[in-house]
């Protein structure tokens, strides 16, 4: 395998505040991690990414070598074009930044689109730098789409060698094979090397998953600031102010919807509440019971919503 340090370039200026930010505080700093093009529904991942960067102070301390990392053909950046000439480029950039929470705590964030080649490559770059920058606890997190109603707490799904920071959540899946991320290479390769890693799953209903599902992000982001004892207030009260006008307009289309969407959303509702009560916010550990797939739901929502377009 090719040097792994050749993925990356330290920033002098921002790698210097970091040294600093590291030596006032030994035990160590948190390393946030999320990247964009897997898996997250309800953009969960996302939405916490983007309300740090525009919430918190935050400075550049490594960044990835991305076009060495990102298939641009795969997915194509975008290029602004104005009468007659390309005047931007959106550069996909992989980057750890130094942030700080609302008391001044340091924090580190490395995010960017997910990369396309050299996951293991990769992997080793970001246990490098989890090294060099003195990491105590490297937390990823995203959304997945399950069979729960928007009408619910959202659950969440604890994993990595640090669940034990979340307790009173359990996972429901004993064993399952799925497609790979580095997001999730990363986890296992940090664990491997003995590095504390903790992952948030947070349960998006699967017929928003394909929309920005606030509630879902603020419950994780909930969740890691527990787990890490960082303090993100301004983060937490953006996500809870789209999650209230998102569970509003969800609810607004849902009344006005057809009886037999309606009747898809109350059987989710009585499967959540025969497994795992109204006052639970944990997971789904009950026997299955017939409840509509994740698939008729889906349909039944894109068709109402197409309606709804034809008719504006």
């Amino acid at each position: 395998m090719l040097d792994p340090r050749d993925l990356y370039e330290w920033d002098e200026k921002g790698l210097a505040v970091a040294d600093v930010a590291l030596a006032q505080d030994s035990a160590g700093l948190v390393m946030l991690y999320h990247f964009e093009g897997y898996i997250d529904a309800g953009e969960t991942g996302e939405q916490i990414v983007e309300r740090l960067l525009e919430t918190l102070p935050h400075q550049v301390v490594a960044r990835f070598d991305a076009d060495r990392l990102v298939d641009y053909r795969a997915r194509r950046p975008l290029l602004t074009f104005k009468r007659d000439r390309w005047t931007d480029f959106e550069e996909p950039l992989i980057e750890v930044r130094l942030v700080q929470d609302a008391t001044g705590a340091p924090f580190l964030l490395l995010s960017g689109p997910e990369p396309d080649v050299e996951w293991e490559r990769f992997a080793r770059a970001v246990d490098q730098i989890v090294q060099r920058l003195g990491v105590r606890l490297a937390v990823n997190f995203h959304g997945i789409p399950m069979g729960v109603p928007h009408t619910r707490p959202v659950g969440i799904t604890p994993h990595g060698n640090r669940t034990d920071l979340m307790p009173g959540h359990r996972s429901p899946f004993e064993e399952a094979q799925v497609p790979g991320s580095a997001e999730s290479l990363v986890e296992y390769r940090l664990a491997q090397a003995g590095h504390d890693v903790l992952g948030v799953a947070a349960h998006v209903p699967h017929y928003v998953a394909r929309s920005p599902y606030p509630d879902a992000a603020l419950t994780a982001l909930e969740s890691i600031t527990a787990a890490t004892g960082l303090v993100l207030p301004g983060v937490a009260h953006a996500l809870r102010t789209e999650a209230h006008r998102t569970q509003t307009e969800i609810d607004r289309q849902i009344r006005e919807g057809d009886e037999e969407l309606v009747t898809l959303v109350q059987g989710l509702e009585h499967q959540y509440d025969a497994a795992v009560g109204v006052e639970s916010r944990g997971n789904l550990m009950a026997e299955p019971t017939e409840i509509p797939s994740a698939d008729e739901i889906g349909r039944e929502f894109e068709r109402f919503l197409a309606e709804r377009e034809g008719d504006a």
